[in-house]
């Protein structure tokens, strides 16, 4: 698969996985991927934890309730340090969604599925902080986003798409192409 087939066919899943483990070699290479990804400065202040142990990840996803992902065999945590990269500005959540979404193709090109799940964690439900306690996160980096990683059981729905002419215009904004 090239990059734009695994842009293509990525979507966002939602359902039940399949029992069948994500082995740490591939784990490593969806971890990778979002570490190779642009940061502002260079700063690199996203980080990742790979959760592959089973009674582990049930306590982490069984925080909320009732539980996302609950299936899933493995999970990637995306920590962030919001530490001033430029002229007085944080980039850090532009640095993690560019390492999300280099994960989430990443995932699609090894053959598994996955949701980017980060409001739950950062509302005023503090989810994240509860599953950073979990893992032993120290008080400076925030848990933001968490990956499910596995194996679906159905193949993701395809959500439609406005038109390119509704949203991608050449030299200015347009109403029409």
């Amino acid at each position: 698969m090239n990059v734009l087939d695994a842009i293509y066919s990525r979507h966002s899943y939602r359902g039940a996985y399949k029992p069948a483990p994500v082995p740490r070699e591939d784990l490593m290479k969806i971890m990778q991927a979002g570490l190779d990804a642009p940061s502002a400065c260079n700063r690199q202040t996203t980080s990742l934890i790979a959760v592959d142990d089973p009674a582990l990840l049930k306590r982490l996803l069984h925080v909320r309730k009732p539980p996302i992902g609950e299936t899933a065999p493995a999970a990637i945590f995306v920590l962030t340090q919001r530490v001033i990269a430029y002229r007085n500005t944080c980039y850090a959540v532009q640095d993690y969604a560019a390492a999300i979404e280099n994960m989430l193709l990443a995932i699609v090109e090894l053959g598994y599925q996955s949701c980017w799940y980060e409001g739950y964690l950062t509302n005023e439900e503090r989810i994240g902080e509860q599953m950073a306690q979990i893992l032993g996160v120290p008080d400076d980096y925030e848990l933001v986003c968490f990956l499910p990683v596995g194996i679906a059981e159905k193949q993701p729905a395809v959500p439609r798409k406005k038109a390119f002419g509704e949203r991608a215009w050449f030299n200015g904004f347009q109403s029409e192409n």
